[in-house]
Protein backbone atom coordinates (compact mmCIF):
# COMPACT_ATOMS: atom_id res chain seq x y z
CA UNK A 1 0.00 0.00 0.00
CA UNK A 2 1.23 3.85 -0.79
CA UNK A 3 2.33 5.28 2.70
CA UNK A 4 -0.83 8.31 1.48
CA UNK A 5 -2.88 5.51 1.88
CA UNK A 6 -1.68 4.59 5.50
CA UNK A 7 -1.87 7.78 6.67
CA UNK A 8 -5.67 8.26 5.31
CA UNK A 9 -6.31 5.43 7.58
CA UNK A 10 -4.89 6.96 10.87
CA UNK A 11 -6.41 10.43 9.66
CA UNK A 12 -9.50 11.17 8.97
CA UNK A 13 -9.92 14.44 8.20
CA UNK A 14 -7.43 14.33 5.77
CA UNK A 15 -10.14 13.33 3.02
CA UNK A 16 -12.37 16.24 3.92
CA UNK A 17 -9.96 18.76 4.38
CA UNK A 18 -8.50 17.44 0.71
CA UNK A 19 -11.98 17.45 -1.00
CA UNK A 20 -12.30 21.43 0.44
CA UNK A 21 -9.90 22.62 -2.02
CA UNK A 22 -11.60 20.12 -4.87
CA UNK A 23 -10.23 17.16 -4.76
CA UNK A 24 -12.60 14.00 -5.68
CA UNK A 25 -12.83 10.75 -4.20
CA UNK A 26 -10.79 9.11 -6.96
CA UNK A 27 -7.82 11.64 -6.60
CA UNK A 28 -7.78 10.49 -2.90
CA UNK A 29 -7.04 7.10 -3.94
CA UNK A 30 -4.18 7.90 -6.43
CA UNK A 31 -0.33 8.11 -5.59
CA UNK A 32 -0.25 11.97 -3.90
CA UNK A 33 2.53 13.62 -5.29
CA UNK A 34 4.38 16.57 -3.56
CA UNK A 35 5.10 19.18 -6.53
CA UNK A 36 7.55 21.71 -4.34
CA UNK A 37 8.83 24.34 -6.35
CA UNK A 38 10.71 28.16 -5.23
CA UNK A 39 8.30 30.04 -7.09
CA UNK A 40 7.86 33.37 -5.91
CA UNK A 41 8.43 37.03 -7.32
CA UNK A 42 11.92 36.88 -5.62
CA UNK A 43 14.19 36.91 -8.70
CA UNK A 44 14.29 35.74 -12.22
CA UNK A 45 15.62 32.27 -11.47
CA UNK A 46 12.05 31.71 -9.82
CA UNK A 47 9.28 33.65 -11.50
CA UNK A 48 8.44 31.32 -14.12
CA UNK A 49 8.31 28.55 -11.89
CA UNK A 50 4.56 28.40 -11.28
CA UNK A 51 4.44 27.40 -14.65
CA UNK A 52 6.58 24.61 -15.21
CA UNK A 53 5.40 22.99 -11.43
CA UNK A 54 1.43 23.11 -12.96
CA UNK A 55 3.29 21.17 -16.53
CA UNK A 56 4.88 18.57 -13.41
CA UNK A 57 1.53 18.48 -11.71
CA UNK A 58 -0.27 17.74 -14.95
CA UNK A 59 2.24 14.95 -15.93
CA UNK A 60 1.80 13.28 -12.88
CA UNK A 61 -2.14 13.86 -13.52
CA UNK A 62 -1.48 11.66 -16.79
CA UNK A 63 0.02 8.97 -15.36
CA UNK A 64 -2.02 8.60 -12.65
CA UNK A 65 -1.01 10.50 -9.79
CA UNK A 66 -2.62 13.36 -8.01
CA UNK A 67 -0.44 16.46 -7.58
CA UNK A 68 0.02 19.27 -4.85
CA UNK A 69 1.37 22.48 -5.78
CA UNK A 70 3.35 23.92 -2.83
CA UNK A 71 6.45 27.05 -2.38
CA UNK A 72 9.49 27.44 -0.50
CA UNK A 73 10.27 30.99 -2.27
CA UNK A 74 14.00 31.56 -2.07
CA UNK A 75 15.96 34.70 -2.17
CA UNK A 76 18.43 36.28 -4.91
CA UNK A 77 22.16 36.88 -4.00
CA UNK A 78 22.32 39.04 -6.51
CA UNK A 79 19.60 41.34 -5.33
CA UNK A 80 21.24 40.75 -1.82
CA UNK A 81 24.51 41.91 -3.17
CA UNK A 82 26.15 44.92 -1.64
CA UNK A 83 24.32 45.24 1.78
CA UNK A 84 23.82 42.83 5.08
CA UNK A 85 21.00 41.14 2.87
CA UNK A 86 23.63 38.63 1.44
CA UNK A 87 24.59 37.60 4.94
CA UNK A 88 21.21 35.82 4.83
CA UNK A 89 22.39 33.30 2.07
CA UNK A 90 23.78 30.72 2.95
CA UNK A 91 21.62 29.97 6.02
CA UNK A 92 18.43 30.68 3.73
CA UNK A 93 19.76 27.42 2.56
CA UNK A 94 18.95 25.33 5.64
CA UNK A 95 15.80 27.12 6.17
CA UNK A 96 14.42 26.25 2.77
CA UNK A 97 15.46 22.50 3.70
CA UNK A 98 13.62 22.33 6.97
CA UNK A 99 10.57 23.75 5.40
CA UNK A 100 10.11 21.46 2.43
CA UNK A 101 10.80 18.93 5.22
CA UNK A 102 7.43 20.16 6.94
CA UNK A 103 5.38 20.25 4.03
CA UNK A 104 7.11 16.58 3.05
CA UNK A 105 6.54 15.13 6.26
CA UNK A 106 3.11 17.01 7.45
CA UNK A 107 1.06 15.73 4.75
CA UNK A 108 2.27 12.65 3.98
CA UNK A 109 3.39 12.08 0.11
CA UNK A 110 4.31 9.02 -2.21
CA UNK A 111 6.77 11.08 -4.59
CA UNK A 112 7.75 14.48 -5.13
CA UNK A 113 8.98 16.96 -8.07
CA UNK A 114 10.78 19.82 -6.61
CA UNK A 115 11.72 22.53 -8.71
CA UNK A 116 14.52 25.05 -8.44
CA UNK A 117 16.88 27.39 -10.36
CA UNK A 118 19.52 29.06 -7.69
CA UNK A 119 22.36 29.39 -5.57
CA UNK A 120 20.66 28.03 -2.43
CA UNK A 121 17.14 26.72 -3.65
CA UNK A 122 18.76 24.25 -5.53
CA UNK A 123 20.99 22.47 -3.06
CA UNK A 124 18.43 23.38 -0.25
CA UNK A 125 16.23 21.35 -2.27
CA UNK A 126 18.65 18.23 -2.58
CA UNK A 127 19.09 18.75 0.52
CA UNK A 128 15.77 18.03 1.37
CA UNK A 129 15.36 14.77 -0.92
CA UNK A 130 17.77 13.26 0.48
CA UNK A 131 16.41 14.19 4.22
CA UNK A 132 12.87 12.83 3.62
CA UNK A 133 14.12 10.55 1.07
CA UNK A 134 10.46 9.69 -0.59
CA UNK A 135 10.80 9.13 -4.86
CA UNK A 136 11.77 12.39 -5.96
CA UNK A 137 12.59 13.98 -9.31
CA UNK A 138 14.28 17.24 -9.59
CA UNK A 139 13.32 19.57 -12.34
CA UNK A 140 15.57 23.15 -12.74
CA UNK A 141 14.37 25.86 -13.88
CA UNK A 142 16.94 26.54 -16.55
CA UNK A 143 19.21 29.67 -17.59
CA UNK A 144 17.98 33.24 -18.88
CA UNK A 145 19.35 34.37 -22.35
CA UNK A 146 22.04 36.82 -22.95
CA UNK A 147 21.54 40.66 -23.58
CA UNK A 148 23.01 42.43 -26.41
CA UNK A 149 26.20 41.60 -27.54
CA UNK A 150 26.16 38.51 -25.41
CA UNK A 151 26.27 40.59 -21.99
CA UNK A 152 25.69 38.57 -18.93
CA UNK A 153 24.91 39.64 -15.28
CA UNK A 154 28.56 38.71 -13.76
CA UNK A 155 29.83 41.39 -15.94
CA UNK A 156 27.90 43.70 -14.02
CA UNK A 157 30.04 43.82 -10.39
CA UNK A 158 32.81 44.76 -13.46
CA UNK A 159 31.41 47.55 -14.56
CA UNK A 160 30.54 48.97 -11.57
CA UNK A 161 33.95 49.00 -10.70
CA UNK A 162 34.96 50.08 -13.35
CA UNK A 163 32.19 53.44 -12.91
CA UNK A 164 33.79 53.96 -9.11
CA UNK A 165 37.39 54.82 -10.77
CA UNK A 166 35.90 56.98 -13.37
CA UNK A 167 36.12 54.42 -16.23
CA UNK A 168 32.85 54.56 -18.02
CA UNK A 169 30.31 57.15 -17.85
CA UNK A 170 26.83 56.74 -15.19
CA UNK A 171 24.64 56.20 -19.04
CA UNK A 172 27.19 53.15 -19.61
CA UNK A 173 26.91 51.49 -16.89
CA UNK A 174 23.27 51.92 -16.66
CA UNK A 175 22.97 50.88 -19.80
CA UNK A 176 24.53 47.57 -18.86
CA UNK A 177 22.51 46.94 -15.80
CA UNK A 178 18.91 47.67 -17.77
CA UNK A 179 20.33 45.16 -20.52
CA UNK A 180 21.99 42.20 -18.27
CA UNK A 181 18.90 40.18 -17.90
CA UNK A 182 16.48 39.96 -20.78
CA UNK A 183 14.48 37.14 -19.50
CA UNK A 184 13.49 34.64 -16.81
CA UNK A 185 16.05 31.88 -15.21
CA UNK A 186 19.44 31.63 -13.33
CA UNK A 187 22.29 33.65 -14.56
CA UNK A 188 23.88 33.04 -17.90
CA UNK A 189 27.11 32.05 -16.56
CA UNK A 190 29.00 29.02 -15.00
CA UNK A 191 28.03 30.18 -11.61
CA UNK A 192 26.62 28.53 -8.21
CA UNK A 193 23.20 28.51 -9.67
CA UNK A 194 23.96 26.98 -12.70
CA UNK A 195 26.84 24.79 -11.55
CA UNK A 196 24.61 23.15 -8.83
CA UNK A 197 21.46 22.82 -11.80
CA UNK A 198 24.00 20.41 -13.51
CA UNK A 199 25.15 18.61 -9.99
CA UNK A 200 21.66 17.71 -9.68
CA UNK A 201 21.73 15.87 -12.88
CA UNK A 202 25.04 14.44 -12.39
CA UNK A 203 23.70 13.11 -9.05
CA UNK A 204 20.84 11.08 -11.26
CA UNK A 205 18.25 12.77 -9.81
CA UNK A 206 16.79 14.77 -13.07
CA UNK A 207 15.78 13.36 -16.44
CA UNK A 208 18.58 13.21 -18.54
CA UNK A 209 19.56 16.20 -20.81
CA UNK A 210 17.30 18.37 -18.55
CA UNK A 211 20.09 20.49 -16.73
CA UNK A 212 20.83 24.05 -17.23
CA UNK A 213 18.14 23.83 -20.27
CA UNK A 214 17.44 27.89 -21.86
CA UNK A 215 14.23 29.01 -19.51
CA UNK A 216 12.60 30.23 -22.71
CA UNK A 217 12.87 26.65 -24.44
CA UNK A 218 9.75 24.65 -25.06
CA UNK A 219 12.36 21.85 -24.01
CA UNK A 220 12.11 22.92 -20.56
CA UNK A 221 8.28 22.95 -20.35
CA UNK A 222 8.44 19.34 -21.29
CA UNK A 223 11.13 17.92 -19.20
CA UNK A 224 8.92 19.53 -16.29
CA UNK A 225 5.55 17.21 -17.58
CA UNK A 226 7.79 14.22 -17.79
CA UNK A 227 9.05 15.10 -14.58
CA UNK A 228 5.62 14.14 -13.22
CA UNK A 229 5.32 11.39 -15.49
CA UNK A 230 8.56 9.75 -13.78
CA UNK A 231 8.08 10.19 -9.98
CA UNK A 232 4.66 8.58 -10.46
CA UNK A 233 6.45 5.72 -11.92
CA UNK A 234 8.98 5.91 -9.36
CA UNK A 235 6.28 5.64 -6.63
CA UNK A 236 4.70 2.89 -7.62
CA UNK A 237 8.25 1.09 -7.69
CA UNK A 238 8.88 2.54 -4.60
CA UNK A 239 12.04 3.75 -5.66
CA UNK A 240 12.96 6.48 -3.17
CA UNK A 241 15.93 8.85 -3.63
CA UNK A 242 18.84 7.44 -1.03
CA UNK A 243 17.69 3.96 -3.29
CA UNK A 244 19.22 6.23 -6.39
CA UNK A 245 21.66 8.54 -4.55
CA UNK A 246 25.36 6.76 -3.43
CA UNK A 247 28.39 7.70 -3.14
CA UNK A 248 29.38 6.90 -6.46
CA UNK A 249 26.36 9.29 -7.24
CA UNK A 250 28.35 12.04 -5.65
CA UNK A 251 32.12 10.94 -7.23
CA UNK A 252 30.33 11.02 -10.52
CA UNK A 253 29.51 14.98 -9.64
CA UNK A 254 33.00 15.48 -8.40
CA UNK A 255 33.99 14.26 -11.60
CA UNK A 256 31.42 16.71 -14.05
CA UNK A 257 32.00 19.53 -11.59
CA UNK A 258 35.85 19.35 -12.47
CA UNK A 259 34.70 19.14 -16.15
CA UNK A 260 32.80 22.48 -15.98
CA UNK A 261 35.13 24.61 -13.30
CA UNK A 262 32.60 24.82 -11.53
CA UNK A 263 32.11 26.99 -9.03
CA UNK A 264 34.00 26.59 -5.14
CA UNK A 265 30.36 26.99 -3.32
CA UNK A 266 29.82 23.49 -4.57
CA UNK A 267 32.27 22.40 -2.27
CA UNK A 268 29.80 23.09 0.83
CA UNK A 269 26.72 21.97 -1.17
CA UNK A 270 27.33 19.01 -2.36
CA UNK A 271 28.81 17.62 1.39
CA UNK A 272 25.66 18.71 2.95
CA UNK A 273 23.62 16.97 0.80
CA UNK A 274 25.87 13.95 1.16
CA UNK A 275 25.09 14.52 4.89
CA UNK A 276 21.34 14.37 4.20
CA UNK A 277 21.66 11.16 2.09
CA UNK A 278 23.51 9.41 5.23
CA UNK A 279 26.77 9.98 3.06
CA UNK A 280 30.46 11.71 4.27
CA UNK A 281 32.12 13.99 1.83
CA UNK A 282 34.00 16.89 2.81
CA UNK A 283 36.39 19.37 0.66
CA UNK A 284 39.16 17.14 0.28
CA UNK A 285 37.55 14.68 -1.79
CA UNK A 286 37.15 17.28 -4.67
CA UNK A 287 40.60 18.22 -4.50
CA UNK A 288 41.26 14.26 -4.13
CA UNK A 289 38.67 13.48 -7.24
CA UNK A 290 40.05 17.06 -9.45
CA UNK A 291 43.38 16.10 -9.70
CA UNK A 292 44.31 14.39 -13.04
CA UNK A 293 40.64 15.76 -14.47
CA UNK A 294 40.58 17.12 -17.66
CA UNK A 295 38.39 20.86 -17.48
CA UNK A 296 36.28 20.85 -20.72
CA UNK A 297 33.93 23.80 -20.30
CA UNK A 298 34.49 27.20 -22.16
CA UNK A 299 31.94 29.28 -20.63
CA UNK A 300 31.65 32.28 -18.51
CA UNK A 301 33.22 33.36 -16.22
CA UNK A 302 36.23 31.38 -16.69
CA UNK A 303 35.49 30.91 -20.54
CA UNK A 304 33.86 33.23 -23.60
CA UNK A 305 30.27 31.89 -23.94
CA UNK A 306 26.93 32.44 -21.86
CA UNK A 307 25.81 29.47 -19.83
CA UNK A 308 22.71 29.20 -22.08
CA UNK A 309 25.03 28.14 -24.67
CA UNK A 310 25.84 24.89 -22.64
CA UNK A 311 22.74 22.66 -23.40
CA UNK A 312 22.64 23.81 -27.02
CA UNK A 313 26.34 22.00 -27.06
CA UNK A 314 24.63 18.82 -25.81
CA UNK A 315 24.54 19.74 -21.69
CA UNK A 316 25.56 17.09 -18.98
CA UNK A 317 25.29 14.21 -21.53
CA UNK A 318 28.23 15.72 -23.88
CA UNK A 319 30.13 16.44 -20.64
CA UNK A 320 29.39 12.46 -19.26
CA UNK A 321 30.53 11.25 -22.55
CA UNK A 322 33.90 12.77 -22.72
CA UNK A 323 34.26 11.54 -18.65
CA UNK A 324 33.12 8.16 -19.60
CA UNK A 325 36.07 5.99 -18.91
CA UNK A 326 36.41 7.18 -15.55
CA UNK A 327 32.63 7.60 -14.82
CA UNK A 328 30.37 4.95 -12.66
CA UNK A 329 28.20 4.24 -15.03
CA UNK A 330 26.21 1.54 -13.22
CA UNK A 331 24.68 4.09 -10.97
CA UNK A 332 20.71 4.05 -10.75
CA UNK A 333 19.39 7.19 -11.75
CA UNK A 334 15.70 8.52 -11.89
CA UNK A 335 14.71 7.03 -15.19
CA UNK A 336 14.54 3.25 -13.31
CA UNK A 337 17.77 2.78 -15.68
CA UNK A 338 21.74 3.21 -14.88
CA UNK A 339 24.13 6.50 -16.11
CA UNK A 340 24.86 4.13 -18.75
CA UNK A 341 22.00 2.96 -20.22
CA UNK A 342 20.93 6.85 -20.22
CA UNK A 343 23.78 8.42 -21.91
CA UNK A 344 23.25 4.90 -24.72
CA UNK A 345 19.58 5.85 -24.88
CA UNK A 346 20.74 9.66 -25.69
CA UNK A 347 22.57 8.97 -28.50
CA UNK A 348 19.09 7.07 -30.65
CA UNK A 349 16.27 9.62 -29.41
CA UNK A 350 17.35 12.39 -31.11
CA UNK A 351 18.44 14.59 -28.35
CA UNK A 352 22.12 15.74 -29.80
CA UNK A 353 19.99 16.30 -32.87
CA UNK A 354 17.76 18.41 -31.17
CA UNK A 355 20.95 20.17 -29.28
CA UNK A 356 22.78 20.71 -32.69
CA UNK A 357 20.21 22.69 -33.74
CA UNK A 358 19.84 24.99 -31.75
CA UNK A 359 23.75 25.38 -31.43
CA UNK A 360 24.02 25.56 -35.31
CA UNK A 361 22.29 29.27 -34.85
CA UNK A 362 24.75 30.90 -32.35
CA UNK A 363 27.60 30.09 -35.24
CA UNK A 364 29.80 27.85 -32.53
CA UNK A 365 30.57 24.51 -32.56
CA UNK A 366 30.18 22.70 -30.45
CA UNK A 367 34.23 21.76 -29.61
CA UNK A 368 33.61 25.64 -28.79
CA UNK A 369 31.95 25.29 -25.95
CA UNK A 370 32.81 21.63 -25.00
CA UNK A 371 36.37 20.45 -25.50
CA UNK A 372 37.13 16.79 -25.84
CA UNK A 373 39.01 14.74 -23.72
CA UNK A 374 42.42 15.09 -25.84
CA UNK A 375 41.76 18.80 -26.40
CA UNK A 376 41.08 19.74 -22.77
CA UNK A 377 41.05 23.76 -21.32
CA UNK A 378 43.04 22.56 -18.59
CA UNK A 379 44.55 19.15 -17.41
CA UNK A 380 44.30 18.80 -13.42
CA UNK A 381 40.50 20.00 -12.73
CA UNK A 382 39.37 23.17 -11.50
CA UNK A 383 39.58 23.48 -7.22
CA UNK A 384 42.32 22.49 -4.91
CA UNK A 385 42.15 22.86 -1.26
CA UNK A 386 45.46 24.69 0.46
CA UNK A 387 46.48 24.26 4.15
CA UNK A 388 49.34 25.67 6.24
CA UNK A 389 49.48 27.66 9.72
CA UNK A 390 46.37 30.33 8.74
CA UNK A 391 44.30 27.07 7.04
CA UNK A 392 44.87 24.20 9.16
CA UNK A 393 41.34 23.00 8.28
CA UNK A 394 42.27 24.14 4.61
CA UNK A 395 41.35 26.84 2.15
CA UNK A 396 39.52 26.59 -1.23
CA UNK A 397 40.81 28.15 -4.97
CA UNK A 398 39.32 27.72 -7.93
CA UNK A 399 42.95 27.44 -9.71
CA UNK A 400 41.47 27.67 -13.19
CA UNK A 401 40.38 31.21 -12.61
CA UNK A 402 44.09 32.10 -10.75
CA UNK A 403 46.63 33.84 -13.19
CA UNK A 404 49.48 32.21 -13.67
CA UNK A 405 51.94 34.91 -12.34
CA UNK A 406 50.04 34.12 -8.51
CA UNK A 407 50.25 30.36 -8.63
CA UNK A 408 53.33 30.63 -6.24
CA UNK A 409 53.94 33.80 -4.78
CA UNK A 410 55.02 35.21 -1.18
CA UNK A 411 52.61 38.10 -0.12
CA UNK A 412 52.35 41.32 2.69
CA UNK A 413 49.30 40.40 4.58
CA UNK A 414 46.74 43.54 4.61
CA UNK A 415 44.18 42.50 7.00
CA UNK A 416 40.08 43.64 6.91
CA UNK A 417 37.93 42.53 9.65
CA UNK A 418 35.23 43.22 7.14
CA UNK A 419 34.68 43.49 3.58
CA UNK A 420 33.96 46.91 3.24
CA UNK A 421 36.68 47.59 4.79
CA UNK A 422 38.76 46.08 2.31
CA UNK A 423 36.95 47.21 -1.08
CA UNK A 424 37.43 50.59 0.04
CA UNK A 425 41.16 50.28 0.71
CA UNK A 426 41.21 48.75 -2.75
CA UNK A 427 38.97 51.27 -4.63
CA UNK A 428 40.81 53.88 -3.03
CA UNK A 429 44.23 52.03 -4.50
CA UNK A 430 45.43 51.81 -0.53
CA UNK A 431 46.34 47.92 -1.80
CA UNK A 432 49.36 47.54 -4.37
CA UNK A 433 50.79 45.18 -6.18
CA UNK A 434 52.28 41.92 -3.80
CA UNK A 435 49.59 42.51 -1.34
CA UNK A 436 47.42 39.88 0.36
CA UNK A 437 43.79 40.75 0.85
CA UNK A 438 42.70 39.23 3.73
CA UNK A 439 39.23 39.50 4.79
CA UNK A 440 38.05 37.75 8.34
CA UNK A 441 35.10 37.40 10.88
CA UNK A 442 33.12 36.45 7.42
CA UNK A 443 32.44 33.24 8.21
CA UNK A 444 29.29 31.09 9.05
CA UNK A 445 29.78 31.72 12.81
CA UNK A 446 31.36 35.41 12.29
CA UNK A 447 28.42 36.87 9.56
CA UNK A 448 26.71 33.81 8.03
CA UNK A 449 29.85 33.85 5.52
CA UNK A 450 28.36 36.10 2.88
CA UNK A 451 30.21 36.42 -0.90
CA UNK A 452 32.97 38.32 -1.59
CA UNK A 453 31.55 39.07 -5.14
CA UNK A 454 32.37 43.23 -5.52
CA UNK A 455 35.38 42.90 -4.07
CA UNK A 456 37.01 39.99 -6.39
CA UNK A 457 35.08 42.14 -8.92
CA UNK A 458 37.03 45.16 -7.80
CA UNK A 459 40.31 42.79 -7.99
CA UNK A 460 39.56 41.22 -11.47
CA UNK A 461 38.80 44.33 -13.33
CA UNK A 462 41.88 46.45 -12.21
CA UNK A 463 44.75 45.56 -14.75
CA UNK A 464 47.50 46.68 -12.05
CA UNK A 465 45.99 44.54 -9.57
CA UNK A 466 44.43 41.47 -11.00
CA UNK A 467 47.68 39.48 -11.53
CA UNK A 468 49.50 40.89 -8.65
CA UNK A 469 47.67 40.46 -5.28
CA UNK A 470 45.60 37.60 -3.77
CA UNK A 471 42.79 37.60 -1.90
CA UNK A 472 42.58 35.24 1.52
CA UNK A 473 38.99 34.88 3.18
CA UNK A 474 37.19 32.94 5.81
CA UNK A 475 34.04 34.06 3.61
CA UNK A 476 33.47 32.77 0.11
CA UNK A 477 32.91 33.78 -3.09
CA UNK A 478 30.43 34.51 -5.56
CA UNK A 479 30.23 31.24 -8.81
CA UNK A 480 31.02 34.54 -11.12
CA UNK A 481 34.23 35.25 -9.14
CA UNK A 482 37.57 35.75 -11.30
CA UNK A 483 40.74 35.82 -10.11
CA UNK A 484 43.86 35.22 -6.94
CA UNK A 485 40.28 34.13 -4.60
CA UNK A 486 41.21 32.14 -1.82
CA UNK A 487 38.18 31.33 0.44
CA UNK A 488 36.64 29.14 2.73
CA UNK A 489 39.86 29.35 5.03
CA UNK A 490 39.10 27.22 8.11
CA UNK A 491 38.72 27.27 10.84
CA UNK A 492 37.15 30.63 10.50
CA UNK A 493 38.82 33.50 12.67
CA UNK A 494 35.57 33.77 14.70
CA UNK A 495 36.29 30.73 16.04
CA UNK A 496 39.46 31.76 17.09
CA UNK A 497 41.10 30.64 13.99
CA UNK A 498 44.52 31.61 12.99
CA UNK A 499 43.48 34.21 9.82
CA UNK A 500 42.64 36.10 13.09
CA UNK A 501 46.30 36.55 14.58
CA UNK A 502 47.61 38.07 11.20
CA UNK A 503 49.01 41.62 11.12
CA UNK A 504 49.78 44.07 8.86
CA UNK A 505 53.04 43.56 7.04
CA UNK A 506 53.43 39.38 7.88
CA UNK A 507 54.46 37.49 5.08
CA UNK A 508 51.79 35.24 3.04
CA UNK A 509 53.09 32.09 1.36
CA UNK A 510 50.72 30.90 -1.30
CA UNK A 511 51.80 28.20 -3.76
CA UNK A 512 49.24 26.19 -5.61
CA UNK A 513 51.04 23.20 -7.02
CA UNK A 514 51.88 22.51 -3.49
CA UNK A 515 48.26 23.10 -1.99
CA UNK A 516 50.28 25.23 0.86
CA UNK A 517 48.58 28.41 2.06
CA UNK A 518 50.66 29.65 5.14
CA UNK A 519 52.30 32.45 6.89
CA UNK A 520 56.13 32.52 6.35
CA UNK A 521 57.32 35.84 7.96
CA UNK A 522 56.20 38.01 10.75
CA UNK A 523 56.33 42.08 9.87
CA UNK A 524 58.11 41.54 6.62
CA UNK A 525 61.12 39.26 7.93
CA UNK A 526 60.70 35.33 7.10
CA UNK A 527 60.60 33.70 9.87
CA UNK A 528 60.39 29.37 10.59
CA UNK A 529 57.52 27.48 11.64
CA UNK A 530 58.80 27.21 15.28
CA UNK A 531 58.93 31.02 15.16
CA UNK A 532 55.33 32.05 13.91
CA UNK A 533 54.04 29.62 16.44
CA UNK A 534 55.41 31.71 19.15
CA UNK A 535 54.18 35.15 17.75
CA UNK A 536 50.99 33.26 17.12
CA UNK A 537 50.66 31.91 20.50
CA UNK A 538 51.65 35.18 22.32
CA UNK A 539 49.24 37.27 19.82
CA UNK A 540 46.76 34.98 20.78
CA UNK A 541 46.90 36.11 24.23
CA UNK A 542 45.62 39.49 23.81
CA UNK A 543 43.37 38.25 20.98
CA UNK A 544 39.85 40.50 21.82
CA UNK A 545 36.66 37.93 22.11
CA UNK A 546 34.88 37.99 19.10
CA UNK A 547 30.82 39.24 19.64
CA UNK A 548 28.52 37.93 16.94
CA UNK A 549 26.41 41.36 15.86
CA UNK A 550 23.21 38.86 15.69
CA UNK A 551 21.19 38.55 18.88
CA UNK A 552 17.93 36.82 17.59
CA UNK A 553 16.61 35.53 14.39
CA UNK A 554 17.96 32.94 11.96
CA UNK A 555 21.09 34.73 11.48
CA UNK A 556 21.68 34.43 15.44
CA UNK A 557 20.90 30.92 15.15
CA UNK A 558 22.87 30.01 11.98
CA UNK A 559 26.21 31.56 13.31
CA UNK A 560 25.95 29.63 16.95
CA UNK A 561 25.34 26.70 15.54
CA UNK A 562 26.84 26.48 10.93
CA UNK A 563 29.49 23.79 10.84
CA UNK A 564 32.60 24.23 9.41
CA UNK A 565 32.59 25.29 5.61
CA UNK A 566 34.94 22.35 4.39
CA UNK A 567 31.98 20.15 5.94
CA UNK A 568 29.27 21.95 4.26
CA UNK A 569 29.15 25.34 6.33
CA UNK A 570 25.18 23.55 7.62
CA UNK A 571 23.47 24.19 10.78
CA UNK A 572 24.07 22.04 13.38
CA UNK A 573 22.84 21.76 16.58
CA UNK A 574 25.37 19.92 18.67
CA UNK A 575 27.99 23.28 17.78
CA UNK A 576 25.32 25.42 19.28
CA UNK A 577 27.51 27.94 21.94
CA UNK A 578 28.72 26.26 24.97
CA UNK A 579 28.86 22.66 22.75
CA UNK A 580 31.28 24.51 19.75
Amino acid sequence: MLKSQEVRKLAPEMDPLRMGMGWTVEDLEKPQILIESTFGESHPGSAHLLELAKKAKAGAAAAGGRGALYCATDICDGMAQGHDGINYSLASRDVLCDLVEIHANATTFDGGVFLASCDKSVPALLMAIGRINIPSVMVTGGVMEAGPNLLTLEQIGAYSAMYERGEITEDELLYYKHHACPSCGACSFMGTASTMQIMAEALGLMLPGTALMPATCADLRAAAENAGRAVVALAQKGLAARDIVTEKSFENAIFVHAAISGSTNTLMHLPAIAREFGIFLDADSFDRLHRGMHYLLNIRPAGDWPAEYFYYAGGVPRIMEELRPVLHLDCMTVTGKTLGENLDTLKCNGFYDRCDAYLKKTGCKRTDVIRTWDDPLGTNGAVAVLRGNIAPEGAVVKHTAVPKEMYKAVLRARPFNSEEEAIRAILTHEIRPGDAVIIRYEGPRGSGMPEMFYTTEAIASDPELAASIALLTDGRFSGASRGPAIGHISPEAASGGPLALVEEGDLIELDIERRVLRCCGIHGKPADEEEIEKVFAERRKHLPAFHCKYDRGVLRRFTASAASPMLGGYMDESRREGNA
